[in-house]
């Protein structure tokens, strides 16, 4: 997938982001995930009083497109509402690798952003199948 692809696709997460709950953290975050067949599924970030029932924008993501009968996909982005960017965190990280292996990851922000792959992000990723 081109630069100008992703960008567009970081785009799509940027208005998902409008859409997160995140009166805890602060940090508004979005992701569109470009399935196989072209559709785009966005997720935000979900947070509660009980911080380990929050949910990531990542996992919202795949978790939607995945609950729709979608196994295949092509790209990753995922927007921060702050001043620095970072990466999808580890459980996002092998969400990602159990659903799409091997597709582009963008992530950024309205500054900077920085394109990777899913495969990059988490080297040796728990798997059960040999």
């Amino acid at each position: 997938m081109d630069k100008d692809s992703l960008l567009q696709l970081l785009n799509q997460a940027k208005q998902a982001a409008q859409n997160a709950y995140a009166p805890y953290s602060g940090y508004k975050v979005g992701a569109a995930l470009l399935d196989s067949h072209g559709k785009i599924h966005l997720g935000c970030n979900v947070e509660n009083a009980s911080y380990s029932l929050s949910n990531c924008a990542e996992r919202t993501a795949i978790f939607k497109a995945v609950s729709e009968g979608v196994r295949s996909f092509q790209a990753l982005a995922v927007w921060v509402e702050a001043d620095t960017i970072f990466p999808p965190c580890g459980a996002c990280r092998q969400v990602i690798s159990e659903f799409a292996p091997n597709i582009p990851v963008i992530f950024g922000n309205a500054h900077q952003y920085e394109i990777t792959d899913s495969a990059t992000l988490l080297p040796s990723a728990f798997s059960l199948s040999p």
